[in-house]
C-alpha cells in the first residue's frame, strides 16, 4: 500500500473515531435529559424511561456510536474540500433521518404511540448534526485533514 493510501485511511479513521466518539456523548447527554427533565414534565413519553443500566442501553449505545463511526468516515469522503451546503446538509439527513424513519416504522408496525418515536427520531437528527458540526471544526482546525478531490 502505498503511504499516501494508509494516510488517508488514517484520517478517515480518525474522522469516524471523532464522530463516534461524538455521538456516543451526545447520546448519554439525550438520554439523561429524557429520564431528567422530559419524563417528568410529559406522560407520553414515558416509554423513554430508562431506570437502570442494561443490556438494551448498552446495545443501543454501541448501535448509535458506531453509526456515528460510520457517519464521520463517509462525511469525509463527501464533503472533501467542497463548502457546498448541500452536501454536508444532505450527509446529516441521509444518515439522521434512515435512524429517524426505522424508530417510526417500528412503532407503526407494533401499534406503540408516535410521540415517543418522533422525540427520538429528532434525537437522531440532532445527533449527526452535531458530529457535523464537531468535524467541520477539526477540519477547519487542521486536526482533520479533508479527502483531496479528485
Amino acid at each position: 500500500m502505498s503511504t499516501e493510501l494508509i494516510a488517508e485511511r488514517s484520517e478517515s479513521v480518525k474522522a469516524g473515531i471523532i464522530a463516534g466518539s461524538c455521538i456516543a456523548l451526545a447520546f448519554v447527554v439525550t438520554t439523561l435529559v429524557n429520564n431528567l427533565i422530559l419524563l417528568k414534565n410529559c406522560l407520553a413519553l414515558s416509554c423513554l424511561n430508562v431506570n437502570t443500566l442494561n443490556w438494551h442501553l448498552l446495545i443501543s449505545w454501541a448501535v448509535a456510536s458506531f453509526s456515528g463511526l460510520l457517519f464521520g468516515v463517509t462525511y469525509r469522503y463527501i464533503v472533501r474540500e467542497d463548502k457546498n451546503p448541500q452536501l454536508k446538509l444532505g450527509a446529516v439527513l441521509a444518515f439522521g433521518l434512515t435512524r429517524s424513519l426505522v424508530q417510526l416504522e417500528v412503532a407503526f408496525s407494533y401499534g406503540y404511540p408516535i410521540l415517543p418515536f418522533l422525540v427520538l427520531g429528532v434525537e437522531s437528527i440532532l445527533w449527526f448534526s452535531l458530529a457535523a458540526i464537531v468535524l467541520d471544526t477539526c477540519i477547519q482546525f487542521g486536526w482533520v485533514k479533508p479527502f483531496k478531490s479528485i
